[in-house]
């Protein structure tokens, strides 16, 4: 293939990545947030409720996790990746048409399904391309998509909000968005095709799985990035609502998640080729840390709003190193242990969401769950220094990341 059309497809198969994350990330998962507090003004939903919701959504993406890391065949892989995209646009729309716990639970867990499947299956297929047309691994701007869905949702429902539309039609509003971000992400990410018998062998990187002790201390410690993660990605809007002198701030506190995350996987990126990729991660997770539970202390604007930038500026980028992590471990089948790693962020994504909306519905705020979600992250990053002294596999990780900025 000649070099300008190369980077032509290159630059189409990357887009085609953030589509499918701005509709299954931005649209399926995260139109929710904004959309909490407008259902608990004008439905029955309350904090413990929409904690339970963000729940199941979290086993959905869970199960995607499994599937992704049992799944071998690339065409199957294929096949589910765009499964994922009708879902998210049927599951987007299914929540404008009941007012049931039990079908909105069903949705939000099959919209978690969706979700894993832009994330990691969509990560491992076009990791996959790359690494077959010989270009770099990098998924800094796959995972861009995450953070311009943030502020496609956060802006959509401020807009909406403007025209007095209800939550219902809110909604519908995000399904005929996600119908039209489907077809770009369904039509630019090639399917994938075989080898010729003898092509590409001699450029396939070997695998190099990764050691136990790198697992005995990664997994627990990207449990902990997890944790604190779902905390502000699902109830961030309603804690600044919910301060009434930042009344009408919450929208756009998330847009500046949004905006924050965008560029920031690319900047992760960039740090990591410096300091390697634990280096990187450890960094990214402290920062995260004081963003958490920056609105525990203090209700000011400025406070809220450098804690959307130091939480929005990083935990996309934890997820995009862990991710590239693995597709350089497993280069021939990324998905593998994208697949383990995920399980273990999704885990505690399941249980800390229900457990924050409970503490917030007996105590009256967040403020506890802040502070139990920072101390989560601290107690990672820490796992992850230990690491990083401790493991040959993270010292090769390392030390490959930083031959990357020489190359």
């Amino acid at each position: 293939m000649p070099t300008v059309s190369l980077r032509a497809q290159r630059f189409k198969v990357l887009l085609a990545g953030v589509f499918s994350q701005i509709l299954c990330i931005g649209v399926a998962r995260f139109a929710y947030t904004p959309l909490l507090p407008v259902m608990q003004q004008q439905s029955w939903i309350g904090d413990a409720d929409g904690g339970w919701l963000a729940a199941l959504n979290y086993a959905g993406y869970m199960l995607g996790a499994v599937l992704a890391a049992s799944i071998r065949s690339i065409h199957l892989k294929d096949t589910l990746f765009r499964i994922g995209l009708i879902l998210a646009v049927l599951t987007t729309a299914g929540m404008a048409l009941t007012e049931h716990f039990w079908l909105w639970a069903g949705l939000r867990f099959f919209a978690g399904l969706s979700s894993s499947g832009s994330m990691l299956l969509a990560s491992g297929l076009i990791l996959h391309w790359l690494i077959q047309h010989q270009q770099r691994g990098e998924l800094g701007i796959h995972f861009a998509g995450v953070g311009i869905g943030i502020v496609v949702a956060a802006l959509a429902v401020e807009l909406m909000l403007k025209l007095s539309l209800n939550w219902q039609a809110q909604w519908w509003g995000f399904s005929v968005l996600g119908a039209v971000l489907l077809v770009p992400a369904w039509r630019w990410l090639p399917r994938p095709v075989k080898p010729l018998p003898g092509a590409g062998a001699s450029h396939e990187a070997p695998a190099h799985p990764p050691s136990r002790t790198f697992m005995r201390l990664m997994l627990p410690a990207y449990f902990c990035a997890g944790y604190g993660y779902v905390i502000s990605a699902t109830f961030i809007v309603t804690i600044v609502e919910r301060e009434p002198l930042l009344a009408g701030a919450g929208n756009w506190a998330f847009a500046l998640v949004g905006l924050a995350a965008a560029p920031a996987v690319m900047l992760w990126d960039l740090v990591a080729r410096r300091i390697g990729y634990l280096g990187a991660l450890s960094v990214a997770m402290w920062i995260q840390v004081v963003g958490i539970v920056l609105p525990a202390m203090t209700s000011s604007l400025p406070g809220v709003l450098l804690s959307a930038v130091l939480y929005g500026g990083t935990f996309l980028g934890c997820v995009s190193l862990v991710l590239t992590m693995a597709g350089r471990l497993y280069p021939s089948s990324p998905a593998k242990l994208m697949g383990q790693m995920t399980l273990a962020y999704g885990a505690a994504q399941i249980f800390a969401p229900a457990l924050t909306g409970m503490l917030a519905e007996a105590s009256g705020n967040y403020s506890l769950g802040l502070w139990l979600a920072g101390g989560f992250v601290a107690l990672g990053a820490l796992l992850l220094m230990w690491l990083r002294k401790v493991d040959q596999t993270a010292q090769r990780l390392d030390a490959e990341a930083k031959a990357l900025q020489v190359a």
